[in-house]
């Protein structure tokens, strides 16, 4: 499949942060794979003048998702830490649009669709057709998909820029199927022109 980026189109970069790097609090297995292609996702997206947007979780320290307060993952990606900073090696423009996620601690929020201004912000420029890579591809691009499935995007799922935890063994396979399921395309850099 070959598809040409369209200013109607938007990159979705969820959640590449020091925490879901090798070394941070919560590390998605080669989670830094992800960095160079999302790069080059950048550079095509700018140069077809698409939006570009970046997602992170910006837990306050109380999150009900943290073992601590009974929630199953480790702290992490708390607002304002080292651990939270989208990675310095991922090169987004300035014009970045950065989504804030999971910000109220009684709220799991894997989508970046959820309790944010994602939605709005597309609609408001336009876009029709959704890109969507990053950390983790079974928790937050499973559910980031799935929402801009849900509210009429058409989205396509970048395998090549995204990388999961598979706590449950099996459970990325099942995540992209899922998505597939559910209308996502699922595309490289290489269908890309």
């Amino acid at each position: 499949m070959k598809v040409k980026i369209l200013p109607s189109d938007a990159l979705i970069i969820v959640d590449v942060q020091n925490d879901f790097l090798p070394g941070g609090a919560l590390p998605v297995p080669n989670g830094d794979e992800v960095i160079p292609v999302l790069n080059e996702y950048i550079k095509v997206f700018s140069k077809a003048s698409g939006a570009i947007f970046a997602t992170r979780d910006w837990h306050p320290e109380n999150h009900l998702s943290f073992k601590e307060n009974g929630g199953i993952w480790p702290k992490h990606c708390v607002a304002g830490t080292f651990g939270a900073q989208i990675s310095k090696d991922l090169k987004l423009p300035s014009e970045t649009f950065i989504i804030n996620k999971g910000t109220r601690p009684e709220l799991e929020c894997y989508s970046g669709f959820q309790d944010t201004v994602l939605e709005h912000l597309l609609r408001e420029r336009g876009i029709k057709r959704v890109f969507v890579g990053g950390l983790a591809t079974d928790y937050c691009v499973l559910n980031t998909v799935l929402g801009a499935i849900h509210l009429g995007f058409f989205t396509f799922f970048l395998e090549d820029a995204s990388r999961g935890v598979d706590v449950k063994p099996g459970d990325v396979e099942r995540a992209v199927e899922k998505m597939l399921s559910e209308g996502a395309v699922k595309i490289e850099l290489s269908d890309i022109y």
